[in-house]
């Protein structure tokens, strides 16, 4: 399992994250094998957000975390030796945002209750909100830093500039934010590769101007959610019939590197420069394992190339 550094923080984690916004209704049995499943393949980060939960039949929020924490049960000594993440900032009642000051300690709170831990090690801002008041946000990490309760600090689905504006207030650094990212839903590296030309839809802008570039000019790491899904569509892309040249592609470097096509699918995003970390979702401890084969695979420039010109970009 190869590591990075996350942002600026010195500190070494995987880039592969297991995503737990999935297991609200999963068994006391089916969380613990999928967690000792990432354990083996050497994933100790794990993913949540006061959200995971609200849409399972007598669920709500805080529920995935509250699962987590019913089914592992962990010793202050395995707590430790992993890294929690949680987000917080979307309403479903009505739906919108709120990062106000009330909300981001109020939930962070919450979180920490279900989870029935001491410490988050990172909190991120779920989706940004066009009210935010930088202040507002600057007082709550303050107050959940000096309490001890949050070690670090970043946003997801956020642009540059909404970013710089929290930092006209927010002291800590912001270390990471969580955006989607996959081969087929990757207009955020696209899009500079076709700036200035008008034959692609990829030309267009549509992630606040080098959202990729930035993070790496900032440390700011860079973590991909739903990295198999079809482009904005549902499902995903491996094995679909929607996407017959890149599956082909996926097969031909899979078995040349010895491993399932989603462990191609993840290389091609932790080959990027800017060091990202894929975000899995799947509640299947196999594919865990699968997925994880591929934090090592360096694929070459060629075969880079090739897969996103496989799913449907067009270079110049």
């Amino acid at each position: 399992m190869r590591s990075i550094e996350l942002g600026t923080s010195g500190q070494e984690v995987p880039n592969i994250i297991a995503g737990m916004m999935r297991i609200g209704d999963k068994t006391d049995v089916q969380i613990r094998d999928l967690y000792a499943a990432a354990r083996e393949a050497g994933v100790n980060y794990f993913d949540h957000a006061d959200l995971y939960g609200f849409n399972v039949p007598e669920g709500g929020y805080h529920l995935c975390e509250r699962r987590f924490a019913e089914a592992l049960k962990l010793s202050s000594a395995e707590r430790e030796d992993i890294i929690v993440q949680s987000k917080t900032g979307i309403i479903d009642k009505p739906w919108g945002y709120d990062q106000s000051y009330e909300h981001i300690v109020a939930s962070a709170e919450r979180s920490l209750k279900a989870l029935n831990m001491d410490y988050l090690d990172v909190l991120l801002l779920h989706r940004p909100d066009a009210l935010v008041e930088p202040e507002e946000v600057a007082r709550a990490f303050d107050e959940l830093e000096a309490a001890g309760k949050v070690r670090a600090f970043g946003v997801s689905n956020h642009t540059p500039r909404q970013i710089d504006l929290l930092k006209t207030a927010v002291e800590q650094p912001i270390l990471i934010n969580q955006v989607q990212l996959s081969i087929t839903h990757s207009a955020l590296v696209a899009q500079g590769m076709t700036s200035n030309m008008t034959t692609t839809g990829d030309a267009i802008t549509r992630d606040g101007g080098g959202l990729v570039d930035y993070a790496r000019i900032n440390d700011i790491t860079l973590q991909a959610w739903s990295p198999l899904q079809k482009g904005s569509e549902p499902g995903i892309f491996l094995g679909s019939p929607d996407y017959p040249e890149l599956n082909a592609e996926i097969e031909r470097l899979a078995e040349k590197y010895g491993v399932e096509p989603i462990a191609v699918a993840c290389a091609w995003i932790t080959r990027h420069p800017a060091n990202m970390q894929v975000v899995l979702g799947t509640t299947t401890p196999s594919r865990i394992v699968d997925a994880a084969a591929g934090s090592d695979i360096s694929l070459s420039r060629a075969e880079w190339y090739s897969l996103i010109q496989a799913a449907g970009h067009k270079l110049p």
